[in-house]
């Protein structure tokens, strides 16, 4: 039977070699994310079962491991609705199919080289790796995200790069071919080579890019708008065994989307994040998205709270940009309603020292709600 090995390294080259020679063994690979504090780690390896670890001092046997079915390359967790890590087990052929479609629609050619800097640990940085082994593409991987790094592996030649929001707005964009954006929504005036992309861990990195499905990748919306999907990249169960996967080969990601005039895919929010208040529904990146416009905002996350009159009131949480003088609940409240109808704007407002987010980006709004304090104002 093959074995699950627990990669507990931090990203670079020796990692790539790691994951290579675990490959080469017949077995699948867990990441572990180097970030993770001891009773984190130990529950995700107590959850994930593998049967060997695999750090700087060499490979070390563990007990209670779980066999993988043979053809299964990687276990990535990902963050239950309980907090509780899910593993998402993805086959060598899902990982082939996803690189191979994401190539195809990147133009992929001989003279490109791709630079791994996202975190390993995840889909996305992860998914860097099998874009350029499986069309033998040049690579490049650093330990992390650093923008004088990324910036001397384009003077360097590389061409391609897959970033989040947040790194883009501290590199120069120009010097890439190409610029994969994933985890949260990009910004509105990215430039012109970047390209966003849609999916989730389940779906083995991004399957709709600026919009449209890739090659051989179908996209349903249900009656309610919940957006499903359906490929040869999407994962074959969860590490416990469950299949998410209908009859009919669709997964149920999550997300509430529409189809757009042009025939794209607009993806609106996570089903859990709409906010409905007093009747009406409010997405809070579209509330995020206004209160960028506030100059003393320097960051932003809005999510409901649980309300006697509302049902959920809208709360938006800020990072002011000089915290001596930090925007007030009437400058959001007008900010937002010059752009939306006021029951967008929120009825309160919480002062942070930094929003919450994963590796990738996203905000975390559970942890907003959960450390939920109300401000003064």
């Amino acid at each position: 039977m093959s074995r699950l090995v627990a990669l507990d390294l931090p990203g670079g080259p020796a990692y790539a070699k790691a994951v290579r020679r675990v490959w080469d063994d017949g077995d699948a690979v867990l990441p572990v994310d180097q970030r993770l504090p001891a009773a984190a780690r130990d529950t995700l390896l107590a959850t994930m079962a593998p049967s060997a670890r695999l750090d700087a001092d060499g490979e070390h046997p563990l007990a209670g491991g779980r066999p993988v079915e043979p053809g299964d390359a990687l276990v990535m967790p990902t963050s239950g609705s309980t907090g509780v890590p899910k593993g998402v087990v993805l086959t060598h052929a899902a990982l082939d199919a996803s690189a191979r479609a994401t190539s195809t629609r990147l133009g992929v050619t001989d003279d490109d080289h791709w630079l791994a800097c996202l975190p390993l640990a995840h889909i996305g940085g992860f998914s860097v790796l099998t874009k350029a082994w499986t069309t033998g593409t040049r690579l490049t991987v650093l330990p992390g995200f650093d923008a004088s790094a990324v910036m001397a592996a384009a003077d360097a030649g590389c061409t391609l790069v897959s970033l989040v929001a947040t790194a883009l707005a501290r590199i120069d964009p120009a010097r890439f071919r190409v610029i994969v954006l994933g985890g949260s929504r990009p910004p509105a005036d990215r430039p012109t080579n970047t390209v966003a992309t849609y999916g989730l861990t389940e779906t083995g990195s991004g399957i709709v890019y600026d919009g449209r499905p890739l090659d051989g990748v179908d996209v349903g919306l249900d009656d309610d708008g919940g957006i499903r999907v359906r490929g040869p990249m999407l994962l074959r169960c969860y590490r416990d065994g469950t299949d998410p996967i209908d009859g009919d080969g669709w997964f149920a990601t999550g997300d509430l989307g529409v189809w757009l005039p042009d025939g794209r895919l607009h993806v609106a929010g996570r089903r859990g994040d709409l906010i409905i208040t007093g009747g009406e529904n409010v997405w809070p990146e579209t509330v995020e998205d206004a209160l960028r416009h506030h100059p003393g905002v320097r960051d932003v996350a809005v999510a409901g709270v649980v309300d006697a009159a509302w049902g959920q009131r809208v709360v938006a949480w800020i990072v002011p940009a000089d915290p001596t003088a930090p925007p007030s609940l009437a400058d959001v409240r007008a900010v937002v309603s010059e752009h939306h109808p006021t029951f967008m704007a929120p009825k309160e407002l919480v002062l942070i020292d930094e929003v919450p987010r994963t590796a990738l980006g996203k905000v975390v709004r559970s942890a907003l709600a959960s450390g939920h304090a109300p401000s003064s104002d």
